[in-house]
């Protein structure tokens, strides 16, 4: 079982003070309630607790230049999910008969990629990378709730295989150790630019 989400960010957020203090000067203050609750509004229904604590301790990077998560990846502030999730949700066909969404899940579940789930509403985004790809919290009632997917506009939803994916609190803890231990993290290892902010190189650690 996974570390609570606070504990994690501190961790991060320690690591960063000592080693990358452009990123962690770029971690955003907390989210304000109400554009959280504007975000639940919208889609419908609560988001799960794990982003909501993440939220309420940092609400995104202040930094469009900073890159906190593997892959390149940037949280997205609460008012910057509203706005992706607008646009993901608009390239969802809504006119999917139930036999197609069924069989558009086996297909998620099997290969693990899924471009009809592309866009689905109950996939939130919690983080964007520079080439326009996020990664969702699932928010579906179904095996996968609570787990990360990648989402990229070609390949459609990504289920990684990878332990890093099982849930947000999760991915927080193992980001957490690598930064500790320099050891790599789905494929990806932490390293510090000149300008003192946090990346993440693809490939064995140098």
């Amino acid at each position: 079982m996974a570390a609570p989400i606070s504990e994690s960010w501190t961790r991060i957020e320690n690591w960063l003070a000592g080693h990358a203090p452009a990123t962690r000067a770029a971690l955003a203050p907390p989210a304000d309630p109400a554009d959280i609750a504007e975000l639940e509004r919208l889609v419908g229904r609560p988001l799960l607790s794990p982003l909501v604590q993440s939220l309420l301790r940092h609400d995104g990077l202040l930094d469009q230049r900073s890159w906190l998560l593997p892959g390149s990846y940037r949280p997205l502030s609460a008012r910057e999910t509203v706005a992706q999730w607008r646009l993901l949700t608009g390239f969802y066909d809504r006119c999917a008969t139930d036999e197609e969404e069924e069989e558009a899940v086996h297909h998620f579940m099997e290969l693990g990629i899924s471009s009809a789930l592309y866009g689905h509403p109950q996939l939130i985004p919690i983080a964007r990378d520079i080439r326009g790809g996020c990664l969702v919290l699932d928010h579906r009632p179904e095996a996968d709730r609570g787990r990360v997917h990648e989402v990229e506009a070609v390949e459609g939803v990504m289920r990684g295989p990878h332990e890093m994916w099982t849930s947000l609190p999760v991915l927080m803890e193992r980001i957490a150790t690598s930064l500790e231990t320099g050891e790599p993290l789905g494929g990806h290892t932490p390293v510090v630019d000149e300008e003192h902010r946090l990346s993440w190189d693809f490939g064995p650690p140098r």
